[in-house]
């Protein structure tokens, strides 16, 4: 485990602009805890993934709302919760994309999810009352 002071959380504003400022609160936690570079992109680029849909989709554009992302280290694993206030979102309902296609045929939106299922080792949504609650985890290394 790292010095730095975990959990960390933050809020940001849901709009375009602030992804990078979100990537970059993500990546600095991904670092102190130790993730490898390639991790460390994987984490990054879910995020990015999940913001940018809560500010679409959950928002219906951007400045309607707030983004809260928590960051968690433990000994084996990153944690990240992204808490959003728009409507409810249910994963159920979204198809898994049909990768054996040609790639012009892929769809042009829906592999958000797809890839953040990929890219974490879990994935967890949660409705709470008036939240939705995305929780990830990316598991560490194992050193030899």
């Amino acid at each position: 485990m790292s010095d730095a002071a975990f959990p960390r959380a933050q809020t940001f504003q849901g709009s375009y602009d602030n992804l990078a400022n979100i990537a970059a609160f993500v990546r600095q936690a991904a670092q102190e805890a130790g993730l490898g570079d390639f991790a460390m992109y994987m984490v990054e680029t879910a995020v990015d993934e999940a913001c940018s849909n809560i500010i679409e989709h959950a928002y219906g554009g951007e400045g309607k709302g707030e983004i809260q992302i928590t960051c968690e280290e433990s000994p084996s694993a990153l944690t990240i919760t992204i808490r959003d206030w728009g409507r409810p979102f249910d994963p159920d309902v979204i198809p898994d994309p049909e990768m054996h296609a040609d790639l012009e045929d892929l769809p042009g939106h829906g592999l958000g999810l797809f890839f953040i299922r990929k890219w974490m080792d879990e994935v967890r949504f949660n409705f709470s009352g008036e939240s939705n609650i995305l929780t990830m985890v990316k598991r560490k290394e194992q050193q030899v």
